[in-house]
């Protein structure tokens, strides 16, 4: 009976944050959507906005580095609410922000906020489910993140499709994230013995691993001196390049094809994170089953496959609405996927005492290499004059996470604990 009860207290702790999350987009993913509005409000370029959408992404990739060793040291019920609050708030100040610079600091500070949710939760899961289980569990926790994308491009489509303005997606959307915290705040629990349970993490000889100790400093350098860590964050910091290109400038691409007199593109862009969600799901079930618990295998499966997808976009005309659905679709499943199997890679390289430190300094990261390529993809489409050129470069960089991936030592890993 009490095995019965742990396993559903374990489900429910992972479906309450992964509830949770499933709105976090609402709060960051918005502005893509909100972009083009922004830019003829306030009279800027286009590379004006990838330098906000830049600093949004700095914000989030110092709060990782930050709230990823705190995730280890404090209460994740307690950060993950307090982030999306202040979420909310900032996003309600960039709505009605009048220049581009209140915009950027505000952003900023948004980023920061938002950080303080993926590794805390991560830590949590990690407190409630065994090693062997964490691909399953990882999995359906980055679901959760995929399918907050397809909530977001959801509300945002039905607000622009009735006539909204820019501002309305930065105030609308966020307020299912205050809700969903509120939720998780009570429902959710730190680990096992908060409910009276023992902890899940064992040692090789089956008794409780110790505690997790040792001070900030002793983390970071942990996870500093792993090389095959070091060289994982590089792969996923290429993945999130391409994903947050795909994330951010695919709604601008079809919106800018005279989308108020057929909105059809727009719900095109929908099955783009619809992919993402199976995606995510999906990986942490292929990487144990089909590539045998190697999840380096099972990133770099899906990595290549972006890198075609990609440039099939490139090439694919944007009338073909069939084409490009299904298009959408794919690369949405291939290009997120795999971050299940990068996230359940951090115990599995660094232990389970310094999940959280590891968890934030992989995102860090990813959103630093997600930041730059940001800008970057807004000066070649100002200079391309077309926004369809960002899919030859997302080709690109799709390719260099498979390859850095593949320079990962699958030796190189600790026993949990």
């Amino acid at each position: 009976m009490m095995a019965g009860n742990f396993r559903k207290e374990q489900w429910k702790m992972l479906f309450v944050t992964m509830f949770c999350y499933l709105f976090f987009y609402t709060g960051r993913h918005n502005f893509g959507w909100a972009a083009q509005g922004m830019a003829t409000a306030l009279d800027i370029p286009y590379a004006m906005i990838g330098w906000i959408s830049f600093s949004m992404l700095i914000g989030y990739g110092i709060g990782q580095f930050i709230n990823g060793n705190l995730a280890d040291r404090f209460s994740p019920r307690m950060m993950i609410p307090l982030g999306a609050i202040l979420s909310v708030f900032a996003n309600f100040a960039v709505s009605y922000a009048q220049s581009p610079t209140t915009v950027i600091l505000l952003w900023a500070l948004n980023g920061y906020f938002q950080s303080m949710a993926w590794a805390p939760g991560g830590k949590l899961i990690t407190n409630w489910w065994s090693e062997a289980e964490h691909g399953k569990a990882f999995g359906f926790y980055t679901m959760a993140a995929g399918s907050s994308s397809a909530v977001t491009y959801l509300l945002s489509i039905y607000l622009l499709q009735a006539g909204m303005e820019w501002q309305m997606l930065f105030r609308i959307p966020v307020l299912l994230l205050l809700v969903a915290s509120v939720v998780f705040f009570f429902i959710a629990r730190d680990k096992p013995s908060d409910k009276g349970y023992g902890s899940v993490q064992k040692k090789d000889d089956g008794s409780p691993a110790p505690a997790p100790r040792g001070t900030l400093k002793s983390r970071y350098a942990a996870v500093f001196s792993n090389r095959s860590f070091l060289t994982a964050c590089v792969a996923i910091g290429f993945q999130s390049m391409a994903r947050y290109g795909l994330i951010f400038w695919v709604p601008i691409h079809y919106l800018g094809h005279s989308w108020k007199e057929d909105s059809t593109n727009l719900w095109v862009t929908f099955l783009m994170p619809v992919g993402m969600a199976f995606g995510a799901l999906a990986f942490g079930i292929i990487s144990d089953t089909l590539f045998k618990h190697n999840k380096l295998a099972s990133i770099r499966f899906g990595m290549v496959a972006s890198a075609l997808l990609a440039m099939l976009i490139y090439w694919a005309p944007i009338e073909n609405v069939v084409l490009s659905g299904v298009l959408m679709l794919l690369t949405g499943f291939f290009v997120y996927g795999p971050q299940a199997n990068f996230w359940a890679l951090c115990p599995e390289l660094l232990g389970s005492t310094n999940t959280g430190t590891g968890i934030g300094v992989m995102n860090t990261t990813a959103y630093f290499f997600a930041a730059v390529g940001e800008p970057m993809l807004g000066y070649i489409v100002d200079w391309s004059q077309s926004t369809s050129s960002i899919f030859a470069a997302i080709a690109v960089i799709a390719a260099l996470s498979a390859i850095s991936i593949s320079l990962v030592r699958a030796d190189n890993r600790q026993v949990s604990g």
